[in-house]
């Protein structure tokens, strides 16, 4: 119970090989490892447990002192657990509701509608305890999703202006560019359109969020899947925009020195990998639960 609590699957998972019948010991409040399990969100020590199949038919139907089943546990919230301050809001209410959605389905089905002891279903005891989360996480997302569209607009902005400002300017007896037979003239054109269209692709992402009712089953899937392909696309704006402005200025200084090319290639990546790099913890954790919401 204490590796349980814990979180220390390999300790649980040894000690269930060597003494198989210790699954089914149950704490002072009458809860056994798959309360203390779902209670603190340890998903791999309810993939142990599950793999055992014998005993967990037993254990589901378990109720602890305040007559919870596990399905209530998912929205009774551990005391001394630090997930919240790791994660998210919106990205901790989607786990949540995930983690609900699969416990029903191991569950008894009449768990949905059993009251505990204080006369609530998992389902009102779920809603009532993620109230302030639910809020938390529809502050956060307007606030991601106007920063991030303030951003896109602006790329958006500058992309549209250097499409009319080719490189070189046009031919004056022809108005055709004059290096639209360069291949970096093309590469120019097509990085520009792509920083272009994805930017702009972003922000109506971004604007969908901000328009969302904020349903509680919109953070299981849908808010989450909009915020992950807009921030995306964001990035490979930011990142074409950058190729689009390195290859106008190489066309503009008509170098052939190679290492001209790669200082120039190397500056004005330097902020795209800033950027990167200091969003990646965000985007690793939308990559991680949306991964999670696709094996669910």
């Amino acid at each position: 119970m204490l590796a349980t609590k814990s979180g220390n699957a390999e300790i649980v998972e040894e000690i269930l090989r060597l003494f198989r019948h210790a699954v089914e010991n149950i704490d002072g409040l009458g809860r056994n490892i798959l309360h203390v399990a779902i209670q603190h969100h340890h998903i791999r020590i309810l993939d142990i447990v599950e793999k055992m199949e014998f005993p967990t038919t037993r254990l589901v139907r378990k109720l602890d002192n305040d007559g919870n089943s596990i399905l209530h546990m998912v929205g009774i919230k551990a005391t001394d657990d630090k997930l919240e301050d790791m994660q998210t809001p919106a990205l901790l209410l989607q786990e949540n509701l995930l983690l609900f959605e699969r416990v029903n389905e191991i569950s008894n089905r009449e768990f949905i509608r059993l009251h505990n002891e204080a006369g609530k279903t998992a389902g009102e005891l779920f809603v009532e305890n993620s109230a302030q989360l639910r809020e938390n996480a529809k502050e956060w997302l307007k606030r991601t999703a106007e920063n991030c569209s303030i951003v896109a607009v602006l790329i958006a902005t500058v992309t549209f202006a250097a499409a009319f400002t080719v490189p070189g300017g046009p031919n004056q007896d022809t108005d055709y560019p004059i290096l639209r037979n360069k291949r970096l003239y093309i590469l120019f054109t097509m990085a520009d359109v792509i920083s272009l269209t994805t930017a702009l692709t972003s922000v109506i992402l971004f604007l969908l969020i901000l328009s969302s009712p904020f349903r509680l089953k919109d953070f299981k899937q849908s808010l989450p899947k909009k915020l992950m392909l807009g921030v995306t696309l964001l990035i490979i704006s930011v990142s074409t925009m950058m190729l689009a402005f390195v290859a106008a200025v190489i066309l503009q200084i008509r170098s052939k020195d190679q290492w001209m090319e790669f200082a120039l290639y190397s500056v004005a990546f330097f902020p795209v990998t800033i950027f990167i790099f200091s969003s990646f913890p965000f985007y690793a954790s939308l990559m991680k639960s949306f991964g999670y919401s696709l094996n669910q």
